[in-house]
């Protein structure tokens, strides 16, 4: 019997796009692969730093914006929740107002859209690595 490719789960997908968003964020200021947390300002590689979210991942609507996605440490994401009013002040006034407000926003992505983004985000790491 032939095999039936099936299409992706869409809890894959939202997985996928976490894993290859991530990798964005945490390269795209990386100089020399080093990258600076934005509350504390701890240097360290990108891959042992983290993509904190300034409005929580719960919501779709800011989930992979990357105005509210900016590298954080463990430390500041996990063990402090994301530092949120220091991560306020990075962000400004009006940026963190406009995030607040969008986060309150209902967004669901259909799958081709998440499929995009995976390409997208894909194609923007893998240009970040090479000059890195």
């Amino acid at each position: 019997m032939a095999k039936v490719s099936k299409k992706p789960l869409r809890k894959n997908l939202i997985k996928e796009l976490d894993i290859v968003f991530s990798q964005f964020i945490r390269l795209r200021y990386a100089k020399n692969e080093i990258a600076e947390c934005v509350t504390c300002g701890k240097k360290d590689h990108w891959k042992k730093l983290q993509n904190g979210h300034f409005m929580s991942r719960a919501n779709y609507s800011t989930r992979w914006n990357e105005d509210n996605c900016q590298v954080q440490c463990m430390g500041c994401n996990v063990f402090k929740q994301g530092e949120q009013y220091k991560y306020s002040l990075y962000l400004g006034n009006k940026l963190s107002e406009e995030l607040y407000l969008k986060s309150k926003q209902i967004v669901k992505f259909a799958d081709v859209e998440l499929i995009d983004m995976i390409d997208y985000y894909k194609q923007q790491v893998n240009s970040l690595i090479k000059f890195s």
